[in-house]
C-alpha cells in the first residue's frame, strides 16, 4: 500500500478537469439542435432550436422537450444535482428568452443551451458512457422536479401571453369604436 503525500494531493487538485465521452447520439442531438447550419461568410452556426423556435407557441415548447432528454441523460451519467439544476436553468433561460418574438430566436441561435448542457454533462459526469445505464431514484425525482418546474413556467408563460393578447385585442377594439 502506497502512502499519500502532499505533493500527490496537490497534483490531483490542480490537474486539468476530466471530461467524459458521451453517447454519440447525445452529441449528435446537441449538434442538430444548436449547430446544424452554418452562415457562409460569417461562420456563425445555428440549429433546429432556432428554426423551430420561430413557430409561435409550439416551437420553444417542442425544443424544450428535446432539451429534457439531455437533462435526463444527466441522471444516467450520475451528474451532481447542482449541475442538473444548472442544466435546468439553461433550459429555462432558453425557453423564456426564446419565446420572445424574433429577438428570442436570435438569442436562441446564440445561447445554445443544448451545447452548454452537453459541456456540463461531459465535465461533471461521474461514470463513463458504457456505465451510464441507470440513475439513482433520488436523481430521477430531482430531475422530475426540475421538469415539473419548467413545465409550470411554460404554462404560466402561456397564460401571460394569452392575457396580453386579450388585453391588446380589447385595446384595439376600443380604438376602433
Amino acid at each position: 500500500m502506497k502512502a499519500l503525500n502532499f505533493d500527490d494531493l496537490a497534483l490531483r487538485r490542480n490537474s486539468a478537469p476530466r471530461t467524459t465521452n458521451l453517447d454519440k447520439g447525445l452529441d449528435r442531438l446537441g449538434w442538430i439542435m444548436d449547430d446544424l447550419f452554418r452562415v457562409p461568410v460569417l461562420g456563425w452556426r445555428f440549429g433546429l432550436d432556432a428554426l423551430i423556435g420561430l413557430i409561435p407557441g409550439l416551437g420553444d415548447t417542442t425544443t424544450s422537450l428535446v432539451s429534457f432528454y439531455i437533462l435526463a441523460a444527466a441522471v444516467r451519467y450520475r451528474v451532481p444535482k447542482i449541475t442538473m439544476l444548472r442544466m435546468g436553468l439553461n433550459i429555462g433561460i432558453d425557453y423564456l428568452v426564446g419565446s420572445l418574438p424574433f429577438v428570442g430566436d436570435v438569442v436562441d441561435a446564440w445561447w445554445k443551451s443544448n451545447q452548454k448542457n452537453l459541456d456540463l454533462l461531459r465535465k461533471r459526469a461521474t461514470v463513463s458512457a458504457a456505465e451510464a445505464r441507470e440513475g439513482r431514484t433520488s436523481d430521477w425525482v430531482f430531475v422530475g422536479g426540475i421538469i415539473v418546474g419548467l413545465v409550470a413556467l411554460a404554462i404560466a408563460s402561456a397564460f401571460v401571453s394569452f392575457y396580453l393578447l386579450l388585453r391588446l385585442t380589447e385595446l384595439l377594439a376600443g380604438i376602433g369604436n
